[in-house]
């Protein structure tokens, strides 16, 4: 077992170590850039390419999404609970609560986990969380509020569009774009581990004592919600694994950089996103063994 959990959470250590240690000696890296790459072209090009030829029906799919957003919205919820007792602003602790970093680390450790098999449900759980903070995130925290023009903008929409027209009329894409989308969405992973670890580099972490506490209750409080909504919608025992393992990752980057633009605590928000990642190293195999 100890070599399984070795084998799934080092790709994920390195590819992260990879940026951090790129950035620590002092070589430039064009965060904007590569991430434009990866939102626009990589990760449209990677929901086509798991979820057109998965083995998964649109049933299963779609009660992963739900189980994904009900879990969002228990969060967001306990918010309201958990702000006082840290003794902060709830619009500062909000996004930190709610959205997961499935995409950069949860993705990665679910393909090492789960295999081809479970990746389309952990694209569906990503895919959620996305579109939550795309339309009610960038509601909150844009001063200008135009959500659903980010969203009209945002290519991975059309892309889980496309793909779950595929899935119910169980069509096959062409054989050159299936290759195609095949070949340009094997960067996206690696890419989202290296900007992590380039991301984690570049923030100044402090407040540690209280990102541990948070990352404690956060981790705790979504693994159980997820186990119990998972259980309560009778996800199938995969998806319901995936579901748990998604939510209780740690706190996305994304919400530093929401929390720059509204100027919510950007500091504050950093040392939770620095300290929920650390700590992820430490209880995610322990999740991984129970979960596997």
């Amino acid at each position: 077992m100890l070599v399984e959990l070795f084998a799934v959470m080092a790709p994920v250590f390195v590819g992260a170590s990879l940026g951090f240690t790129w950035i620590r000696l002092g070589h430039a890296y064009p965060v904007e850039f590569v991430t434009k790459l990866v939102f626009n072209i990589g990760t449209p090009a990677l929901i086509l390419a798991s979820l057109s030829g998965a083995d998964i029906d649109a049933a299963s799919l779609g009660s992963t999404m739900l189980g994904t957003l009900l879990v969002i919205v228990a969060m967001g919820l306990l918010t309201f609970a958990v702000a006082p007792l840290l003794r902060k602003d709830w619009r500062v602790l909000l996004s930190p609560m709610m959205y997961p970093n499935t995409g950069n680390m949860g993705l990665a450790v679910t393909l090492y986990a789960f295999g081809s098999s479970g990746f389309a449900f952990a694209i569906a759980s990503m895919v959620t969380v996305s579109l939550v903070q795309f339309t009610f995130g960038t509601a909150m925290h844009s001063r200008s509020g135009r959500p659903l023009r980010t969203l009209a903008r945002t290519p991975t929409v059309y892309a889980i569009g496309i793909a779950l027209a595929l899935l119910l009329t169980d069509t096959a894409l062409p054989r050159w774009l299936d290759n195609t989308v095949d070949l340009i969405s094997g960067f996206t992973v690696p890419l989202m581990l290296i900007t992590l670890g380039v991301s984690l580099a570049s923030i100044q972490a402090r407040n540690l004592s209280s990102g541990i506490g948070f990352s404690l209750v956060r981790t705790l409080a979504a693994a159980l919600l997820a186990w119990g909504i998972g259980a309560a919608i009778g996800l199938p025992p995969m998806a319901h694994s995936i579901l748990v393992l998604q939510m209780s990752m740690p706190v996305a980057v994304f919400n530093y950089l929401f929390a720059q633009r509204s100027g919510h605590e950007p500091k504050y928000v950093a040392g939770l996103v620095f300290c929920s990642t650390l700590l992820s190293f430490i209880y995610l195999p322990i999740l991984l063994a129970i979960m596997m």
